[in-house]
């Protein structure tokens, strides 16, 4: 894999700061070590006996816990002025911040739960729920939990398979990128929809 050389190297000098610096780099949008492929070859180095699996995960949630937090209050504190100061050259205004926070009221904690499975969520979501204004508390349940979830089960698939890890994580890999492009196109067609029900509106709408 293309950054295998690289996350050896970083664990062989750095060892656990490796996934406390590591991790939280991956989670700011700079995935220089990958989050996905860093938590797996831990789980293998657990089971080579190089790494403590206690401290291995401890590090690991930790680190992931101050990337997202970092992003949330970027989001947070930054976002939102950025946006009504500048949005209209970027089409955003103050009402579809609005309706954002309706859209996330709906399905957002169970995407918060799950996003840091998926690559390129997981770097966009944290902002954006700092952006929105999601209460820190609720922000911290599912965000917390999702991430001990995604240490658990790409730790198991390093440990658990050993020597036959990157077999297991290149496939799982692949169900994750196809599971990106899925919710992609769900969300054109949500948006493609709604575009053209609004148009359809518009056209039925009696002239005055």
């Amino acid at each position: 894999m293309k950054f295998m050389g690289l996350i050896e190297q970083l664990f062989a000098q750095y060892g656990y700061w490796v996934l406390l610096i590591g991790l939280p780099l991956d989670a700011i949008a700079l995935p220089i070590p990958p989050g996905n492929t860093t938590m797996t070859y831990t789980g293998f180095l657990v089971y080579k006996g190089v790494l403590h699996w206690f401290l291995a995960m401890v590090a690991a949630w930790v680190g992931t816990i101050i990337g997202m937090t970092i992003t949330y209050w970027i989001g947070y504190k930054l976002g939102t002025p950025l946006i009504e100061r500048y949005g209209k050259l970027l089409f955003l205004k103050p009402a579809h911040l609005q309706k954002s926070r309706e859209y996330y009221a709906k399905y957002g904690n169970k995407l918060l739960l799950f996003s840091y499975f998926i690559p390129g969520i997981r770097q966009f979501i944290f902002y954006f729920v700092g952006i929105i204004r999601v209460p820190y508390r609720i922000f911290a349940l599912f965000a917390f939990t999702g991430s001990a979830l995604w240490v658990v089960v790409f730790f198991g698939i390093g440990y658990l398979f050993g020597d036959q890890w990157l077999i297991i994580f290149m496939w799982v890999e692949k169900f994750l990128i196809y599971t990106l492009i899925g919710l992609c196109i769900a969300v054109a067609l949500f948006l493609l929809l709604k575009w053209r029900n609004r148009l359809k509106t518009g056209l039925h709408k009696p002239q005055r």
